[in-house]
């Protein structure tokens, strides 16, 4: 029996982000459904001018879409409804300031080192 590979998209959106690039693809199962993979592609450069992307997937079928979907809306919602549209951060703003109270502990997320997923 030949070892099937995961079949091409049927239907593609790709959203550019800076450094990261998402991938929302509609593919089929081999029951000939279809369920949503959704990729964060993120762009590293080297010293030397080479570069590498990691990638990050998940795998979203049917019968979760209406929980995923109202959890999705209710975080983005609540971001934006404490801390607005605008982006806070130090890799967005140049003159951001650090708040004073800021500890070694809060830096050391600073350094946090993205963990690698295989592909179910």
């Amino acid at each position: 029996m030949a070892e099937r590979v995961e079949q091409e998209e049927i239907f593609s959106q790709v959203l550019r982000a800076g450094r990261r690039t998402y991938f929302f693809d509609v593919r089929a199962t081999k029951a000939d459904d279809y369920y949503l993979t959704v990729t964060e592609s993120k762009k590293f450069t080297h010293d030397d001018g080479t570069f590498h992307y990691q990638k990050h997937k998940i795998y979203l079928y049917k019968e979760d879409f209406t929980d995923f979907h109202e959890m999705l809306g209710k975080a983005t919602d609540y971001i934006l409804n404490e801390k607005g549209n605008e982006v806070i951060s130090e890799r967005h703003q140049k003159d951001f300031k650090k708040e004073e109270n800021e500890t070694e502990e809060t830096k050391s997320t600073d350094s946090f080192t993205d963990v690698s997923f295989d592909d179910i």
